[in-house]
């Protein structure tokens, strides 16, 4: 702790009591109670306590107050936690009873204000902090805190009930880890008495006639055996397995998700991967007697463990595809499909009366098709989903939902009547076939696959989220297309394109602007993943897309213009790979296209277009289309130019990343030193202005750019012009030169005045002519001069600190509590 804030505590301490107590902003309090809790892990807690004894005063002052405010309170029972932690600490806050008048029953349990959720809380907060040693333990039990907790597990408040389950898992673990160092016995009985308690306490409520009590008690073990995996917890498990296995088997199944949760926690843990465990009948059990819908996060969080019985690993699969199996069987002429499986593990009567009930029917389906894509979303999966009848399946649910399926059976009407359009089911199942394009070995049926993906990009009534969907889908499966060993033919390939390409004509006209970018997003994946491949560059610039996306660079809708950036720009990119198309010439002119987005760079008056423009130049400059641009130097200086007056930051950080592309490639076009570690020679400056690449960053305005942009007032752009200054200083001044670099004022007043302007965190916009602090930033001598002499590694080091480090620092902190109860003078308060 520095001298100030050891002279500033007192004072604040005695301000928190005093009678002017700080207004109900605890936002402080806070910050200096994380303040505390960093000092006393820093420095022995002891030491804290006593060099600092108003903290001590400030604990006795609260409790000796008559109805303390409850934001004062909660400070004080998290404070003194903290500062109890330590068991010096806590002895020496004990002489005068502090602590057992703070946690006792005579404290605030008693108290009105402990009908304040905040404060319950804090007693939690404070005793969990404190309880790190036996003698803390042994306090709160001799003063009724396991009572406490067990009835604020039920507290209304959320935040209080979870703290209070937290407490007991710690409780429990840790009187058996400092009471019994050594492995605990085989028996509860032989425990020690507060671990004995807290077992009881659960076995009593696992029997209780109170569903509250029940769920408290299953919330409590899904707790602990999540964060504890210690050998004892499979004694303590053989203590309740049998009551939670009858809950299981009863008509009505209590709290089915608590149960779940509680069985995938002992799962996960490693006491009980054995396959040979007799917890895993359990599972299998519940996998049986819960409803699909109950079941499904279990099986899928079984499903996901590297350690599990194969037949517990099968069952779970079985779970979640039986709903999908209902709906092939109910949508097929009897015997048409198999379904995908061969037994069910419930009742498949459970299944279809959940699929006949418009209250669960889509409920299931959504939650089904959510745990298969994270699933089929792995990269590695120890069980194999049979992937061509699930395919099927998830096709069969979105022709049930827009009408395209007329079913034959009684149960397939019913799903129809639901499904038909429902927006939830259509968005689950479309994210699942995407997620399907992705695997290997599915005998897919292309032709269905994509009348149903058109008829929903077709559809007037498709939902714009839908169609989004439907987009992601369609393109995901385009993509691989080509690469489908069941699908080769050319001819079919390209009518496939043709079909997809009319109605993304359609859509690009669409009145609804969310469809319109929806479209053009489309437009610029399929760009990415298909522009090598003949027969899409030719349907795409036979078609009437490319002129409709030049079109929408003109939309009225911002975000439609910066997705139409994009995807003329990706168009671009398609007519540089194919520059021979006959019909290039007609439809896409890019020389037009470059022309249309510099004059979006420099008039649109929203800021998504103007950031879509730059990113598109940069990705040009990136992978080297250079011959896009007619003078890519001169393009560069435009662009750059443009960017620097921009209002948005993220524009002018853009125009950074250009410059920084450019810098790396220009060098690498022309070599940089044979040897950067050579010594620093007086002839490489001599030579400055022979240098090619320098000549060129200066013709392009490019330190001009730079040095302006480090005092920008968004810290990220000054950042990024630092960093790209280092990194061309490194390319021409070696590591080991610069010791014998030049003071700034020896080398011109140019240069001393930037730097010291610099320091300051300003750059004028423009420098008088003649004047003897002018800097011409297009000279390639004063340029080196520049970065050999301005001490960039400080300027880097001011930018990377946080605009407010002087704000939040402790004195700061301290000044504020001040100021807020008024015990401070004049100007001494860090006002900001």
């Amino acid at each position: 702790m520095s001298r100030e804030c050891g002279l500033l505590l007192p004072r604040v301490c005695a301000a928190l009591a005093g009678p002017r107590p700080p207004a109900a902003d605890d936002t402080c309090l806070q910050k200096l109670l994380d303040w505390l809790g960093e000092l006393s892990e820093a420095e022995p807690g002891l030491k804290l306590v006593q060099d600092n004894p108003c903290l001590a005063e400030l604990l006795a002052a609260v409790l000796a107050l008559p109805e303390p405010g409850a934001g004062l309170l909660s400070f004080a029972l998290r404070l003194a936690g903290v500062l109890a932690a330590s068991e010096s600490a806590f002895q020496h806050l004990q002489q005068e009873q502090l602590l057992a008048r703070l946690f006792g029953e005579a404290g605030p349990r008693a108290g009105a204000a402990w009908a304040d959720a905040s404060v319950r809380g804090a007693w939690l907060d404070g005793a969990r902090s404190m309880a790190l040693h036996e003698p803390a333990l042994r306090l709160l039990r001799a003063h009724g805190a396991l009572d406490v907790l067990f009835t604020l597990q039920g507290d209304p408040s959320l935040f209080v009930a979870s703290a209070a389950r937290r407490l007991l898992v710690h409780t429990l673990s840790f009187s058996l880890e400092c009471e019994m160092p050594k492995a605990p016995g085989t028996r509860v009985c032989d425990w020690p008495p507060c671990a004995q308690v807290i077992v009881k306490h659960i076995e009593d409520s696992l029997q209780s006639s109170s569903v509250s009590h029940v769920k408290q008690s299953l919330k409590l073990l899904a707790g602990l055996f999540g964060s504890c995996h210690a050998p004892w917890t499979e004694v303590l498990w053989s203590g309740v397995a049998k009551q939670v296995q009858s809950f299981l088997t009863e008509e009505s199944v209590q709290a089915p998700h608590l149960l779940a949760d509680l069985l995938l926690n002992v799962s996960r843990s490693p006491v009980f991967c054995d396959p040979e465990s007799s917890f895993w009948p359990l599972v299998t059990s519940a996998l049986e007697h819960l409803t699909p819908v109950q079941a499904g996060p279990l099986a899928v969080g079984i499903l996901r463990l590297h350690k599990c019985p194969q037949d517990v690993r099968i069952q779970a699969v079985t779970v979640l595809l039986q709903p999908m199996d209902c709906i092939l069987r109910a949508a097929s002429q009897p015997l048409e499909y198999s379904g995908l499986l061969d037994e069910s593990v419930t009742d498949p009567a459970t299944v279809e009366s959940l699929l006949s009930s418009k209250s669960s029917c889509a409920s299931l389906l959504c939650q089904t098709l959510g745990h298969l894509e994270e699933l089929l979303s792995l990269s590695h999966l120890p069980v194999d989903l049979p992937g061509t009848s699930l395919l099927r399946s998830v096709m069969t649910i979105l022709r049930f939902c827009n009408g395209l399926l007329i079913p034959t059976s009684p149960l397939g009407s019913k799903i129809s009547q639901t499904l038909i359009g429902c927006f939830r089911v259509q968005r689950s199942a479309l994210d699942v076939l995407a997620v399907l394009s992705e695997q290997k070995g599915c005998d897919v049926p292309v032709e269905s696959l994509f009348d149903i993906l058109l008829s929903y990009l077709e559809s007037p009534n498709t939902n714009p989220m839908v169609l989004k969907k439907s987009f992601q889908a369609t393109s995901k499966w385009l993509v691989c297309l080509p690469e489908m060993s069941c699908f080769n033919s050319q001819w079919q390939i390209k009518k496939i394109l043709q079909d997809v390409f009319l109605v993304l004509q359609k859509r690009l006209c669409s009145p609804c602007w969310e469809v319109r970018d929806s479209s053009l997003e489309f437009l610029t994946v399929l760009i990415n993943g298909l522009r090598d491949q003949d027969e899409f560059r030719q349907t795409l610039l036979s078609s009437e897309v490319p002129r409709l996306t030049e079109d929408l660079l003109g939309d009225p809708e911002s975000y439609v213009r910066a997705s139409a950036v994009t995807a003329a720009g990706h168009l671009t990119l398609v007519t540089y790979v194919a520059p021979e198309s006959p019909v290039t010439g007609n439809q896409y002119n890019k020389e037009n296209t470059v022309a249309k987005l510099q004059e979006i760079l420099s008039t649109d008056p929203e800021g998504f277009p103007r950031r879509a423009v730059i990113n598109i130049f940069i990705k040009w400059l990136r992978k080297g289309y250079t011959s896009l641009l007619q003078d890519t130097e001169q393009f560069v200086s435009e662009v750059i130019q443009t960017a620097e007056r921009d209002l948005d930051w993220e524009v002018r950080l853009g125009g950074l990343e250009l410059v920084e592309v450019f810098f790396v490639q220009t060098l690498c076009r022309r070599g940089r030193p044979k040897c950067p570690y050579a010594p620093f020679s007086p002839e490489f400056t001599s030579s400055v202005r022979h240098n090619e690449s320098l000549q060129i960053f200066c013709r392009t305005k490019l330190f001009g750019f730079l040095f302006r942009s480090l005092c920008d007032c968004d810290r990220p752009v000054g950042q990024k012009a630092c960093d790209i200054l280092l990194a061309i200083r490194s390319s021409f001044y070696p590591s080991n030169s610069l010791k014998d670099s030049q003071d700034p004022e020896e080398v011109g007043h140019g240069i001393a005045w930037l730097q010291r302007t610099l320091r300051q965190g300003s750059v004028a916009q423009t420098f008088p002519a003649g004047s003897s602090h002018e800097v011409d930033f297009q000279d390639p001598e004063s340029m080196l001069l520049a970065l050999g002499t301005i001490d960039l590694e400080e300027l880097h080091d001011d930018l990377n600190k946080s605009s407010d480090h002087v704000e939040k620092s402790p004195q700061s902190l301290l000044q504020d509590i001040l100021a807020a109860v008024g015990a401070v003078e004049d100007n001494e308060a860090d006002c900001y």
